[in-house]
């Protein structure tokens, strides 16, 4: 073998770009950015076939520190230009970066059909519910009573739940993670980027400079267990540092924090499932600090990606028709000489 034909092993430094990393310091970008570079390697794949794609906001600078190929596209049209990418070359590991804000405002359309079309490709949505790029407004995923420099007063509006919208496209693979939680987070990227299909990851993500309290103790590495419920498939729903405490639902279906003990066991508690959908929609409307903010993959399903079945079609027109012509495709409608 020649040296050439030899490939090269992949590691998290050899996808660091020369570009100089700029996001204020403290910010949860950071994290993110390191854990993508650490897992990219695991998948098996040269760096060629990485392909980033952002939008517009401050996640949306990630094309430029990571060594692949990248697109820094506009607002909120990343999916697109992914779900083309995606199914032009298969072979592809494609991934979408994007905030709340450029997601799930201007970019809401792309996001949804991107999802239910479902696209081979990796959406990382940064939620820090606020917009950061342009200085601090309320972002669709704000808080109800939010203040900000465009809501003084406080947000009117029903804040967005990126995770129900999800699910009511149809989603194949939604998951959560923290960006703290920086082990956590690692193995959440690893198992949506082994997905066939769109794989939503929601990470909860901190703006140190206009939101940064958001989160509050889920970002504390002392307090968080009391906080997070880390959901396992087939596994009762208990949560806390002692393990003490679990989600049940209750004699009026709604989910409710139980104490462990003598009035309740594991027994009562919910055991997680991730190809519910039912159970998917429960744990979306799991608000913390109400509730333990529910953590791993919330929902998995396999089912037939967009490519698939385009090239199923494809495949069936050629057996019926034979392999077209593009020049007699052009010259069978009604043409004129002028």
């Amino acid at each position: 073998m020649s040296i050439k034909n030899i490939p090269l092993k992949l590691t998290a430094k050899s996808l660091r770009s020369d570009q100089t990393v700029r996001w204020c310091p403290g910010c949860g970008d950071y994290a993110i950015l390191s854990q993508v570079q650490r897992v990219m390697p695991k998948l098996g794949l040269p760096k060629e076939d990485f392909v980033v794609i952002s939008g517009i906001g401050c996640s949306s600078r990630f094309p430029y520190y990571m060594d692949t190929y990248g697109i820094h596209s506009i607002h909120g049209r990343a999916p697109t230009l992914a779900t083309g990418l995606a199914i032009s070359n298969p072979d592809l590991s494609v991934w979408v970066i994007t905030g709340d804000g450029d997601a799930l405002s201007i970019g809401g359309n792309h996001f949804i059909h991107t999802i239910r079309r479902n696209i081979d490709l990796n959406i990382i949505l940064f939620n820090n519910r606020v917009y950061g790029l342009t200085k601090g407004q309320y972002s669709p995923t704000s808080r109800q009573g939010h203040r900000s420099k465009s809501s003084p007063m406080g947000s009117i509006e029903q804040p967005i739940n990126p995770i129900a919208l999800a699910l009511a496209a149809n989603a194949t693979f939604i998951a959560r993670t923290l960006d703290s939680h920086t082990k956590h987070m690692g193995g959440v990227f690893e198992e949506a980027a082994k997905h066939k299909g769109t794989s939503l990851v929601e990470v909860y993500q901190k703006c140190i400079i206009f939101n940064a309290n958001e989160w509050g103790d889920l970002q504390d590495s002392h307090k968080r267990d009391d906080h997070i419920i880390y959901l396992e498939d087939g596994q009762p729903m208990v949560f806390g540092k002692n393990m003490d405490k679990g989600i049940r639902m209750n004699a009026q279906y709604e989910l409710e924090v139980v104490e462990l003990g003598d009035e309740f066991t594991e027994a009562d508690l919910l055991v997680h499932n991730v190809k519910s959908k039912a159970l998917a929609l429960m744990l979306s409307s799991m608000e913390w600090p109400n509730f333990p903010a529910a953590l791993g993959v919330i929902h998995s399903r396999e089912a037939q990606t967009y490519t698939e079945g385009l090239e199923l079609q494809i495949a069936d027109a050629q057996a019926r028709k034979g392999v077209g012509n593009l020049q007699s495709l052009y010259a069978d409608a009604d043409t004129w000489e002028i």
